[in-house]
């Protein structure tokens, strides 16, 4: 079978470069090993209940017709309408240290005015450090990584209020140890602290679907549980895939979301030297039902991102989980028309990939899952208030579940530290899409697929 473009993965970014290339009537064939699409943002149903996996919030926020904003420029590319994806704004999130604490909700002067408040020495400098993330492109055609630390100490002086601003930032994007590609910290510092949060009221389901009806309206063809168990080539040039059943495909273009490593993988040479650029960054997260809204127990926070020390740490821990410091999110608070049917509070952190890949015996899997699990939402209570007596279900995932259900190596959500931002290989006719093409989020996940298909498809 002869296509135009071949796509491995339909995780965001594959769906979203199916479409645009659908549109301009090319043959796309999008391939997904598992039974649902969604990648490392998907939906399952357990014990007769919705989960969401991956999805805290949708960043880069955006009022309907502000033309302006990756969402909208987004949605425009993707001839969606504002309406289709039905985001409602957060109501207030925070990043909270030992003796300070700075609220954010989708309107950037409230932070500023927090900074300004907490550390009033610091004010002017972060004035000044916004301006130049204003000004900053991220994607001009720069080589070497740029560090952000670097970038953020010309103007700030207080560690704790820098650790502040990266916490967010790290647990939301990096695959760094306790730093980011200057440029990618740009882009994450638009999109959760000026930009904002928001969520579907059916959570990623609602975008899902979105994306899929408009792939097969064009004329997309979806094949899940199809894996690919290589890329052909020939002379230095991709050609194709070969099926884990295998089926060959020809293709004219092969876009991989697979990431950087795991692409090099399905191919016959290597091109990235393999142990430098796994990733190491991964996480357990804790997903408890309550019996009760989280606002009725007094929490009305949308993402609360803590840290237990100032000295905030932000690396593989040398311990199954990380309790200096996670994320907690409702999801039931966003300005929602109605009600969410179910009531959950995630309880997010840093975790050892080793340890949790290294366990074999299952009765012994489970058992350490819960005794985390438990030792995050005691170690959480405090930040929010205890709602372990109102806990009438529970699932945890691990970074075990990340790799079965992602193919992403340790489990690391977010990919490799080596980013290619060009989204080129060494390969002719491979290309790059999704996480390790250097764009992150949900909505970030998207562009790269447009912006991919876009550089290297449509030619």
């Amino acid at each position: 079978m002869q296509y135009d473009t071949i796509i491995i993965g339909a995780g965001l970014s594959g769906l979203a470069a199916g479409i645009r290339l659908a549109y301009y009537d090319q043959k796309v064939c999008l391939l997904e090993r598992h039974t649902t699409i969604g990648g490392l943002n998907s939906f399952y149903r357990l014990r007769h209940r919705d989960y969401d996996v991956g999805l805290h919030a949708v960043t880069n926020y955006a009022e309907k017709g502000d033309r302006s904003k990756p969402l909208n420029k987004l949605l425009r590319q993707l001839r969606l309408s504002w309406d289709d994806f039905a985001l409602c704004p957060q109501i207030e999130s925070s990043v909270v240290f030992p003796d300070c604490t700075l609220r954010m909700t989708n309107d950037f002067e409230l932070l500023r005015s927090q900074v300004a408040e907490c550390f009033p020495d610091q004010a002017d400098g972060f004035n000044r450090l916004v301006q130049s993330i204003d000004e900053f492109n991220p994607f001009a055609d720069t080589e070497g990584y740029l560090s952000a630390r670097e970038h953020i100490r010309k103007f700030l002086t207080d560690p704790l209020l820098e650790n502040m601003l990266f916490c967010p930032i790290l647990f939301y994007s990096s695959a760094t140890p306790n730093d980011l590609d200057l440029r990618q910290f740009v882009i994450i510092f638009r999109s959760i602290l000026q930009e904002g949060f928001s969520r579907p009221q059916e959570g990623i389901r609602r975008i899902l679907r979105v994306l899929v009806k408009k792939f097969r309206g064009e004329g997309g063809e979806l094949k899940l549980r199809t894996g690919v168990n290589r890329i052909l080539e020939k002379n230095g040039t991709a050609y194709g895939v070969e099926l884990d059943n295998g089926e060959v495909l020809e293709g004219k273009r092969i876009l991989s979301s697979a990431g950087l490593v795991e692409t090099q993988r399905l191919c016959e040479k290597p091109f990235v030297e393999e142990k430098a650029a796994t990733g190491d960054i991964s996480f357990v997260e804790s997903i408890s039902t309550l019996d009760c809204s989280p606002a009725d127990l007094g929490h009305h926070g949308t993402v609360v991102f803590f840290s237990n020390q100032t000295d905030f740490c932000y690396e593989r821990p040398s311990t199954p989980v990380d309790l200096r410091s996670g994320i907690i999110c409702s999801p039931n608070n966003y300005q929602f028309e109605e009600p969410l049917e179910d009531n959950k509070i995630n309880i997010t952190a840093l975790a050892d990939h080793q340890y949790w890949l290294n366990i074999d015996d299952e009765e012994q899997y489970q058992q350490a899952k819960q005794e985390h699990a438990t030792a995050m939402i005691e170690n959480a209570i405090g930040i929010v208030p205890d709602f372990q007596n109102h806990i009438i279900d529970q699932d945890i995932f691990t970074p075990r579940t990340i790799k079965k259900f992602t193919g992403h190596l340790n489990g690391a959500v977010y990919g490799s530290p080596t980013k290619q931002l060009s989204g080129t290989t060494p390969l002719d006719n491979l290309y790059l899409c999704g996480t390790d093409q250097g764009f992150l989020g949900i909505i970030g996940a998207m562009l790269s697929g447009i912006s991919m298909a876009n550089a290297h498809c449509l030619k």
